[in-house]
């Protein structure tokens, strides 16, 4: 099956990439969760658009995402969250609300799908969470989790 992808799939591709996957992969997951649209001679044009809306937000170059990377690992994040007995939260901290907490600490927009999470923030404290700003440029944020 020929898709379009339209967000990032890891160890796929990027918006606006032509992929072939398997007909039940693209049919039961990707298409039904908004990650790909089928590919017809119409939705080629499309590519284009979502390609320059990419390159807009886009980190363009490895010495940009270095220069940013460097911004984050300078940053201090504090996200506050309510709690329950033993420092637990209520929930569990998203990729969205560290994305908000990295701006409201005047650093850099991040896309929260650029965010991974290794293990999911339930507790209060300091949690080191990683970024990836460009193919082959890491970044590591420490999250600082305190009582709302």
């Amino acid at each position: 099956m020929k898709l379009i992808l339209t967000q990032q799939v890891t160890g796929l591709g990027e918006p606006g990439d032509v992929i072939e996957v398997r007909d039940g992969y693209g049919r039961n997951y990707l298409v039904p969760r908004g990650f790909a649209i089928k590919w017809t001679r119409g939705a080629e044009k499309e590519i284009d658009s979502i390609k320059k809306a990419r390159s807009a937000r886009e980190i363009a170059t490895a010495e940009h995402a270095k220069e940013v990377a460097g911004r984050l690992k300078a940053l201090k994040v504090t996200l506050r969250s309510r709690t329950g007995a033993n420092g637990r939260l209520f929930g569990a901290v998203t990729a969205a609300d560290i994305a908000e907490a990295v701006k409201a600490s005047d650093g850099p927009d991040l896309d929260r799908r650029r965010i991974v999470i290794g293990n999911p923030i339930k507790t209060v404290g300091t949690h080191r969470v990683s970024v990836r700003l460009h193919a082959d440029v890491d970044a590591t944020i420490d999250v600082n989790v305190v009582e709302a």
